[in-house]
């Protein structure tokens, strides 16, 4: 955090003891939804109404409003709003299938065993939620490791001329055992792991 954006957020600290917290009337808080409810009230009826020397003079209310003109709705792209602030992070795709993050390990897609790949990190949940090339295109998902299923896990490769193995997902394509998809289901809802399937004669 910068020193002028730590200065801001430490301003509003002490602006919301001396407003709020030290003009707070303990005897009607019981609960959290009281205490969030005054401060709310607090942030919309006074906060938002008073000057700010920042604001040369302004209330924020009003400075808010003077650029409702240029205020646009995100519409569709609201549910993709968690997605802009995804990380990306380069890992190197193991032989067994799987890369590391914070210690951790995830398995992704076998395909993109042996190649260079980014992934996808919500930086709040701290957690892995895809894979991608170095394009932004998704090459699958990634999901923590499961030790003993990757253990038994049947690797195969597609071995198709010209069509990116990463991308491909035909029933045709699949190694005879279980996949990726069915151990994180398995695994998920709490059902017996597969047996690997004996190859047909």
């Amino acid at each position: 955090m910068t020193a002028v954006a730590k200065g801001k957020l430490e301003r509003y600290h002490r602006t919301c003891r001396a407003g709020f917290l030290d003009e707070l009337d303990e005897r009607h808080i019981t609960c959290l939804e009281d205490l969030n409810a005054r401060l709310w009230a607090w942030v919309e009826q006074v906060y938002h109404r008073s000057e700010h020397a920042g604001l040369t003079g302004m209330t924020p209310l009003a400075r808010y409003q003077r650029d409702l003109a240029h205020i646009r709705q995100l519409g569709p792209r609201a549910a993709q709003l968690d997605a802009l602030f995804h990380h990306r992070v380069q890992r190197f795709v193991r032989k067994d299938g799987t890369a590391s993050y914070q210690g951790r390990r995830f398995e992704l897609p076998y395909a993109l065993s042996g190649k260079t790949v980014q992934l996808v990190v919500d930086p709040h949940a701290q957690r892995v939620v895809g894979v991608e090339d170095d394009e932004g295109r998704s090459l699958g998902e990634a999901t923590p490791l499961d030790a003993l299923g990757n253990a038994h896990r049947t690797r195969h490769k597609p071995d198709a001329v010209g069509v990116d193995p990463a991308l491909r997902s035909g029933p045709g394509d699949r190694a005879a055992g279980p996949n990726l998809v069915e151990i994180a289901h398995r695994h998920h809802h709490g059902l017996p792991a597969l047996a690997p399937k004996k190859p047909q004669e």
